[in-house]
């Protein structure tokens, strides 16, 4: 199919040190440009030498090792070259209105480019898959069990819709194998087994449902937010005890304040072991 374009559009993707968009950096940029006078699509793929650190999680997602990056030119070097590629184009991607334009856009900052945003046209490939395939109580209704939802948001509707959602989804993937972003395939994860449902519907890295606390790539418990992300949570509840009070007296969840005060005690208990033991 020929795009129909009243200008150029550049469709693309970034790989970088984590998921910040303002901390982390670019690792990799990938670009294809169509041109509105119909020539061939022209490409630009680079690899990019952050400057800082990049995140266990970053490099379990895209597999670029610092080695890999460490002789290669920093954004700064390559901006200008980027930014004339990408021109005056519309700009599209998957994820991108969220993630790689902003990313994008502070890396350019930081080097003193200034990338206009107010005539460009941005098309966000996901949102049209959200959109078009939605993920309400209803469409699943519909896509696993063939039927039209009545009296939608009664409780008791919505709950007899689940259960015919969930008998649908067994019979549907009872023989399905599963496999995930990293290549890791599951031998029917979808079966008659509540056990297995949780391990396959639960991203056991959390410590609670609201995802304010997870583990590490060793198993400590860090914060996965705020001005202490990916810090050792325990450590700061110890030595910044307005920050802990902030946790245990705001309007975090209940299994956040409980891991937080397990978490305080637990690690004053090893403090003063430690302590005994040194005397």
């Amino acid at each position: 199919m020929t795009l129909n374009l009243e200008r150029d559009l550049c469709f693309f993707d970034l790989e970088a040190t984590g998921l910040n968009v303002v901390r982390d950096r670019i690792m990799q940029i990938a670009i294809i440009k169509f041109f509105a006078d119909g020539k061939e699509p022209a490409e630009l793929s680079m690899l990019i030498n952050p400057g800082i650190p990049m995140s266990m999680e970053a490099f379990s997602v895209h597999g670029i090792h610092p080695k890999d990056v460490a002789n290669k030119p920093t954004f700064q070097q390559v901006a200008q070259k980027i930014f004339d590629f990408i021109g005056n184009a519309d700009i599209a991607g998957y994820n991108s209105n969220r993630f790689d334009l902003p990313m994008l856009l502070e890396e350019f900052a930081r080097v003193g480019l200034e990338f206009d945003m107010q005539k460009r046209r941005l098309v966000d490939v996901q949102r049209i898959f959200y959109k078009m395939e939605p993920r309400t109580l209803k469409a699943a209704l519909k896509f696993y069990c063939d039927k039209e939802l009545e009296g939608a948001h009664d409780a008791l509707a919505d709950v007899r819709a689940t259960v015919d959602v969930f008998l649908g989804q067994l019979e549907r993937y009872k023989d399905a194998d599963y496999e995930d972003d990293d290549g890791v395939l599951l031998k029917s994860p979808i079966r008659n087994d509540i056990k297995a449902l949780h391990d396959f519907t639960n991203d056991n890295k959390f410590v609670d449902i609201t995802q304010k606390l997870k583990y590490d790539e060793n198993g400590v418990v860090v914060f996965n937010f705020g001005k202490y992300a990916g810090q050792n949570a325990a450590e700061v509840f110890y030595k910044d005890r307005n920050y802990y009070n902030w946790i245990v007296e705001k309007e975090f969840s209940v299994q956040v304040k409980q891991a937080a005060k397990k978490l305080l005690k637990d690690y004053e208990k090893a403090i003063k072991n430690k302590q005994n033991t040194n005397s």
